[in-house]
This record gives structure tokens, sequence and C-alpha cells, in this order.
């Protein structure tokens, strides 16, 4: 980057709200080779806003959390019935 200058930021986010401790939200990158390139521990009522940008692609949610999106909200983590 030169001066200034910020990555292109695409529209996409998402907000992650960890629903018990220890939940993780990796980030992925982009290119020839997906790679992890941030990791984050949430404990419980946690909320991490993340933005996909040039450099980010994915994000993977381990651990019971509410996931928001423009498309809607998912839950992760097994339900307490699939024990």
């Amino acid at each position: 980057m030169k001066g200034n200058e910020y990555p292109s930021v695409m529209a996409d986010f998402i907000v992650v709200k960890a629903l018990e401790n220890g939940v993780s939200v990796i980030g992925l990158t982009r290119g020839e080779e997906t790679r992890f390139s941030h990791s984050e521990k949430l404990d419980a009522g946690e909320v991490w806003i993340s933005q996909f940008t040039e450099f980010t692609s994915a994000v993977k949610i381990r651990g019971k959390a509410e996931i928001l999106t423009a498309h809607g909200m998912i839950k992760s983590g097994k339900d307490d019935e699939e024990s």
C-alpha cells in the first residue's frame, strides 16, 4: 500500500456473538493457497465483527455462536440435544 491508501473493502461482513466461552473465529486468506490469517477466542456474550476484504475470503467459527450476515442469522455449534 502507498501512503494513506487502504485495501479495497468489500461490502460483506459478519457479526459473531459467542453463546459460550471459548468460541474460535478464524480468518482465512485469499490467493493461490488458503491460509489462516487470524484467530480470535471469544467468551460468552462477546461480539466480533469481521469484514471481508481483498485479503480475507472466509471465516471459520468453532463453538456455539450466533452469526449475523446480510442473508440472515445462523447458529453454529451443536445443539444441546445433539450431545
